[in-house]
C-alpha cells in the first residue's frame, strides 16, 4: 500500500481519496484492492463528485463486498472486501 493507506489494528486499511479526483483516484483504489488480503478490509473516503460512481463501478464489476458507511452531498465512505 502506498502513504495514502494506514493500517488501523491490523483487518482494516484506509485510503483516504479526499484530495484527489479520476484518474488518480481510480488508479489508487485499484491498486489499494489489488494489494488487499481476504482477512482485510479497506475503508475508502471520497469526495462527492463523479469519482465516487467510477469507483463504486469497479469495485462491484470486479467482485468486491461493499458496504457503504456514509454517502452524502460531500464525501462517500465505503468498506470493502474481496469477494468469495
Amino acid at each position: 500500500m502506498d502513504n495514502h493507506c494506514h493500517a488501523i489494528g491490523m483487518e482494516i486499511l484506509t485510503l483516504d481519496l479526499m484530495a484527489h479526483r479520476c484518474p488518480l483516484a481510480l488508479l489508487m483504489v485499484k491498486r489499494a484492492c489489488c494489494d488487499l488480503l481476504s482477512t482485510q478490509k479497506l475503508e475508502i473516503k471520497v469526495s462527492a463528485d463523479g469519482t465516487q460512481m467510477d469507483i463504486i463501478r469497479y469495485l462491484t464489476n470486479n467482485g468486491f463486498i461493499l458496504d457503504i458507511q456514509a454517502e452524502n452531498t460531500y464525501q462517500l465512505v465505503i468498506i470493502v472486501k474481496k469477494g468469495p
